[in-house]
């Protein structure tokens, strides 16, 4: 009996992190954005398929759930340019297969035409619309791992 509770107490901890997190966690903050970036108004997505889906995302709510909040960040330096897509969905995201293909047509992986990549985790979805060698999509990566684990 006292295993069965210890069990249940901790499986209620580890999942309480992931629900209690939101968007404003998980975007960059001024002091973690890396110097040579400066932070930028509205959506500079690398392709228009991540930004459409932002923009839109109401209409995709059938096939990827309804979206309880959602946030961009873009961000331009000499060299790079981009934006993170941040969306919390009431319940959890269910639409991997459509976004594969939004994003990335029948090749149903990033490619340097479509560089674009994400990460669903429970109700949370992010999208990074930089080149895979971006430092400020690495760092953005590495601060979601942290919170969403």
């Amino acid at each position: 009996m006292k295993m069965t509770i210890s069990v249940s107490v901790l499986f209620l901890l580890l999942t309480t992190n992931l629900f209690s997190q939101t968007i404003a966690d998980l975007k960059l903050k001024a002091k973690e954005i890396p110097k040579s970036y400066a932070l930028n108004d509205g959506n500079i997505c690398i392709t228009p398929q991540a930004c459409t889906f932002y923009n839109d995302i109401e209409t995709y709510a059938n096939i990827v759930g309804i979206v309880k909040s959602k946030a961009i960040q873009s961000f331009k330096s000499n060299g790079d340019r981009g934006s993170i897509m941040y969306f919390e969905f009431e319940h959890t995201f269910k639409g991997e297969r459509f976004l594969q293909g939004l994003l990335w047509g029948k090749n149903g992986q990033p490619s340097d035409e479509h560089p674009e990549e994400y990460l669903a985790k429970g109700k949370f979805l992010i999208i990074w619309s930089f080149h895979p060698d971006s430092p400020v999509k690495e760092k953005s990566e590495t601060k979601i791992d942290a919170v969403l684990q």
